[in-house]
């Protein structure tokens, strides 16, 4: 299972690259491989005002549908809208051109409140 150590992870398998006061936000590998093939994204609302662990958009696959949680309390400033048109984009690079939302974030102190990559990999099994 791929775990890039240049990313912070939550609980709910989202992973998070800060980019200065914004958050890049996808779902992990292992989730992916978990929901199988994604065939729809629901993206959050531009300008949305999220809550941390609040459900903020939803990835739909041909085996379940799954809430994607903000990791962070934060603004909605940019949704990944090629996601409407080929949502296996999640399968096929979920550290890349997979990612779904990024946050600008009210609070980057609490990026120490997420799990480094050691811990993510402990969290599903993978040392």
């Amino acid at each position: 299972m791929n775990v890039p150590d240049d990313l912070l992870y939550t609980e709910s398998h989202e992973w998070i690259k800060r980019e200065g006061n914004k958050i890049r936000v996808g779902i992990t590998d292992h989730a992916q491989s978990e929901l199988t093939d994604v065939v729809f994204v629901e993206l959050p609302k531009m300008d949305r005002q999220a809550n941390a662990k609040e459900a903020i958009a939803v990835v739909e696959s041909v085996k379940a549908a799954s809430d994607i949680y903000a990791p962070l309390k934060g603004t909605v400033v940019e949704v990944n809208k090629a996601l409407e048109a080929d949502p296996g984009l999640i399968n096929r690079e979920p550290f890349g051109q997979g990612w779904i939302f990024v946050l600008k974030i009210d609070n980057a102190d609490a990026l120490k409140n997420l799990k480094d990559a050691a811990a993510y990999r402990k969290q599903i099994g993978g040392g």
